[in-house]
């Protein structure tokens, strides 16, 4: 490849390691490479995948783990993890396989160093991969026609039965689809719905990352997301979003709900927590229409997002995150809130959790299709809660000047417990009420003032 990038320094060792071998580059690395010599984007970072020919796995080891670490990672697919000056690539040797059952996992491996390349190249999942770069001339090896592919802007496999082998397939491709702005041929897309069904037999946490790479790499997740309810596998592995499919909204509105949620997505910034988050932020709509309007489907939304998320395996706080931006997004901007209720929704939606909530109304409002009705009334909102926050008021119990040690001491005091009381739900309560009355007045927030507060309040609920 012509003024192709720099190769990488473990090409030079593992072409020194190896005189005798076949060494390529394979995988994202090369594939990158020419897709940035045709005008694509730049690599986003180092993908270090290369294929090792006419070495024995034992030997392999052998010589690298006098340069390195070298650890077998996959004895079966003779994959090895080598490290070399603090940069980490995986060196296989050639494999050929084939699928043996109806699971994503079901697969006969056989990997030897006298594969052919070719072989090797043919199992992997679309041409644009079955590339490969020769490290010592740099010759790209091509036997599939992966860079036409990349040229022409396509999506294609060698053949449709490579989505029923590995159903997994169907979702890279939308990943890739999106990712690289591709436009899958017909006959990627009917062999997609041929086996779009066998989704069900992928692994949750292998669907949910190849979601994230969708929601996180690609400018324009919709895309592939449409790849995927064209090929019939949205329904597989994301019904909820489907639901939303022809449900149609008010005249604020001009898309369905389902079309309004990629659109969000589009708009919001390339977070997995804020994308995900734009995606189901209106996924309770579906089940709560009457009319033009869609009551409590946040909470709704809510509840399907968490489960969603949660059948998918994401991590726990990234369930947490979106769910709790889905519950909220619903909050009111209009200029008639009060100081007081501004700094009870900033205590509401926790101040670390703000620059999130506002990004999704963002993608939102952008998302609608419509002229913006309430853009600026948004940004005075906005510009309030930033004025609050700055002002330094306590919005926390830990903010105020008093503690549990100094109700229960208060408590004790009174008379209301003995000696031995090292506290019980009513601390917490006066707490809770004594910082309401400085969410109202602020400059309440004073030791002597808040005693007041907290010995009101425990005489006026004298039970246990």
């Amino acid at each position: 490849m012509a003024d192709r990038a720099p190769q990488p320094k473990v090409d030079r060792v593992l072409a020194d390691a190896l005189p005798h071998s076949g060494v390529y580059a394979v995988g994202g690395s090369v594939r990158d490479a020419v897709f940035a010599e045709l005008g694509g984007p730049e690599p986003q970072g180092p993908d270090l995948d290369y294929l090792v020919t006419g070495v024995p796995l034992g030997e392999l080891v052998a010589k690298l783990a006098k340069l390195g670490r070298a650890e077998v990672v996959g004895a079966s697919f003779g994959v090895i993890k080598f490290t070399h000056d603090g940069m980490t690539a995986d060196v296989a040797l050639p494999r050929r396989e084939r699928a043996v059952g109806p699971r994503h996992q079901d697969f006969e491996i056989e990997s030897a160093p006298d594969i052919p390349l070719e072989e090797d190249l043919a199992r992997r999942d679309f041409r644009m991969n079955m590339m490969a770069r020769d490290v010592r001339s740099g010759k790209l090896i091509d036997p599939f026609g992966g860079r036409a592919d990349l040229a022409a802007r396509r999506l294609d496999v060698l053949r449709e039965e490579a989505f029923e082998e590995d159903p997994l397939r169907i979702l890279r491709g939308a990943q890739f689809a999106a990712r690289f702005e591709l436009t899958p041929t017909p006959r990627t897309l009917e062999g997609m719905r041929e086996a779009a069904q066998r989704v069900s037999s992928v692994a949750p946490e292998r669907i949910a990352d190849e979601l994230s790479k969708l929601l996180t790499l690609a400018a324009k997740p919709s895309i592939g997301f449409e790849v995927l309810r064209e090929a019939g596998a949205l329904a597989q592995c994301l019904p909820e979003v489907l639901e939303g499919w022809a449900v149609e909204q008010n005249e604020f509105h001009a898309f369905t709900v389902y079309y309004h949620s990629l659109r969000t997505c589009d708009e919001a910034p390339r977070d997995l927590v804020l994308r995900l988050a734009a995606l189901l932020h209106d996924v309770g709509k579906p089940r709560t229409k009457e009319g033009p309007h869609f009551y409590g489907h946040e909470k709704i939304g809510a509840e399907m997002a968490r489960a969603l998320l949660e059948r998918l395996r994401f991590s726990g706080e990234v369930v947490d995150r979106v769910t709790r931006l889905v519950a909220r997004h619903m909050y009111t901007t209009v200029d008639a809130v009060s100081d007081a209720g501004i700094r009870r929704f900033i205590r509401r939606i926790g101040p670390e959790n703000l620059a999130d909530l506002f990004s999704v109304r963002h993608a939102d409002i952008r998302a609608t299709g419509m002229a913006p009705r309430d853009d600026e009334q948004n940004r005075r909102f906005e510009a309030r809660v930033a004025a609050a926050l700055d002002a330094g008021h306590a919005l926390r119990i830990a903010d105020l000047q008093i503690d549990g040690e100094d109700v229960i001491a208060l408590m004790k005091s009174l008379g209301l417990v003995s000696g031995e009381f090292r506290g019980d739900e009513r601390v917490g309560e006066a707490l809770r009420f004594s910082l309401e009355k400085v969410l109202d007045e602020p400059r309440s927030n004073t030791r002597d003032t808040l005693l007041d507060f907290a010995k009101r309040w425990l005489l006026e609920h004298r039970g246990p």
